[in-house]
């Protein structure tokens, strides 16, 4: 199969054309436009060494996530960072190169910080490695985590080795009515006490929590903190349902921005929105003009995405740039891809 992704890679920068990776395509609506021939990944699959005892596992990019996670549930592990299933066809390679993550991410880590190395082809078809196969080695460790989130615009992923985590013994959703501000104010104060909570979300007056942990941790957080206890089963599809984003809050917004700002930020009062990571995830259904939307953003000490809205919209870029940043993610491209071989314009409009 490598022999074929580097025919193709080849064959592209011959004849000047651009390639966009593909696994299970759930991803397609994101970015600012899709250019290029789909150099297909799913048909590279398969676990190619596990080692429970280590916490380490490496598998092939076109490998589903949902075989995978199947894999890892056999031995009482999980990926931690509870990377989005947006289709049943969806591949690690993909989860990766999206650098995604659901709602466990606040009190486990983002994507990146469970990538110990990977293996690529650039756009000269070379085959790279970077990082290891041990969570004790740290070599390259910078370059093979940058390239979470890259959307397949620096090099194709071929094989990936991740960091995984034993799954908690223990899990109990609570439910509070609160408003926003009362919600922000309680979780994040919860943040800092010795409670283990693994997730939050607030949504029309309703404050969520997830506690995650040792039987006796969880009980005693139980007894604490009060609240509803949730039915397991609807737990269970409610946490699914904002990990997948198959919740009705996002298949109803045709237009939604992703606002990652500081978590004890005030409320924004810009419209229909969802909240995750104690704060710091804040979901916008509304048809925010971009200067209003990255403005609330700056001045809450983050950033903001737009994550969904018709080509019109994208067409100006999903995210705003400063000239630092730009020119370092311009570089980068320079130097791994400098013919824009791969996901031209993908995630922004001039390169």
């Amino acid at each position: 199969m490598l022999d074929q992704f580097a025919d193709t890679i080849r064959a592209a920068a011959a004849r000047g054309a651009s390639l966009r990776i593909r696994g299970g395509g759930g991803k397609d609506f994101y970015g600012v436009r899709l250019e290029g021939d789909v150099l297909d990944t799913t048909g590279h699959t398969g676990v190619v060494n596990y080692d429970p005892s280590e916490l380490v596992i490496t598998v092939r990019a076109g490998t589903p996530v949902a075989e995978v996670e199947a894999v890892l549930a056999g031995r009482g592990q999980m990926l931690a960072f509870e990377p989005p299933r947006l289709n049943a066809a969806g591949t690690i390679g993909g989860a990766i190169a999206s650098g995604w993550s659901g709602p466990r991410r606040v009190a486990a880590g983002s994507a990146r910080d469970f990538v110990l190395g990977v293996r690529l082809l650039d756009a000269r078809a070379r085959p790279l490695s970077f990082g290891g196969q041990v969570m004790k080695n740290v070599a390259g460790y910078d370059l093979s985590r940058f390239l979470a989130g890259s959307f397949g615009t620096l090099a194709l992923i071929t094989e990936v080795s991740l960091k995984v985590l034993p799954r908690p013994v223990a899990e109990a959703t609570l439910r509070f009515e609160l408003d926003e501000a009362a919600a922000l104010d309680t979780v994040n104060r919860w943040a800092g006490q010795p409670l283990p909570l693994s997730a939050s979300c607030h949504m029309d007056a309703a404050l969520w929590v997830r506690l995650s942990g040792a039987c006796a941790a969880v009980d005693a957080a139980l007894a604490r903190l009060g609240g509803e206890r949730v039915d397991d089963a609807e737990a269970a599809r409610f946490w699914a349902s904002l990990r997948d984003q198959t919740h009705p809050f996002f298949a109803t917004a045709s237009t939604l921005w992703r606002l990652s700002i500081r978590g004890t930020a005030a409320p924004l009062g810009l419209g229909a929105q969802l909240t995750e990571w104690h704060g710091g995830l804040r979901w916008i259904a509304a048809p925010l003009e971009a200067q209003v939307a990255h403005a609330a953003a700056r001045g809450s000490g983050g950033h903001a995405t737009l994550y969904r809205a018709d080509a019109a919209l994208r067409s100006g870029g999903i995210q705003h740039l400063g000239s630092a940043v730009l020119a370092l993610h311009q570089r980068l491209k320079q130097a791994l891809d400098p013919q824009g071989l791969f996901g031209a314009h993908r995630l922004h409009p001039d390169f």
